[in-house]
């Protein structure tokens, strides 16, 4: 079984606590989904969030969903002009069969359009 690391982001529409954890529950779910994955295979999670987020901690929402015995982290996200506000990205890092080439990163709604290279 090999280390693989699959990215993931989302744009919020408001900076709310029950709009994160639901988008932010929606996100890791279509990861886990689209990689043919379970909780048991993700290794770590990390998150981050734009600095115009500050209702709740990503991985909060991960915890609702039964994401209890795996190591999650939440940073701040680069405050860079011009960026696209109200953005959770994260990083998984899972244990999968995949190759490199077949793992399907997950940039949902308007977030798709930071990584148009590697969005599913």
């Amino acid at each position: 079984m090999a280390v693989r690391a699959v990215r993931g982001a989302v744009q919020l529409e408001r900076d709310d606590a029950v709009h994160m954890h639901e988008q932010v529950e929606e996100l890791l779910t279509a990861v886990l989904e689209r990689n043919g994955l379970t909780a048991d295979d993700l290794i770590s999670v990390w998150f981050t969030a734009t600095p115009d987020l500050h209702s709740d901690f990503p991985a909060a929402a991960a915890r609702k969903l039964g994401i209890v015995d795996v190591p999650l982290i939440c940073a701040q996200e680069l405050d860079i002009e011009g960026a696209m506000p109200r953005v959770v990205r994260l990083l998984a890092h899972v244990e999968s069969d995949l190759p490199k080439s077949r793992i399907a990163h997950v940039y949902l709604g308007a977030a798709a359009a930071l990584r148009k290279d590697i969005a599913q």
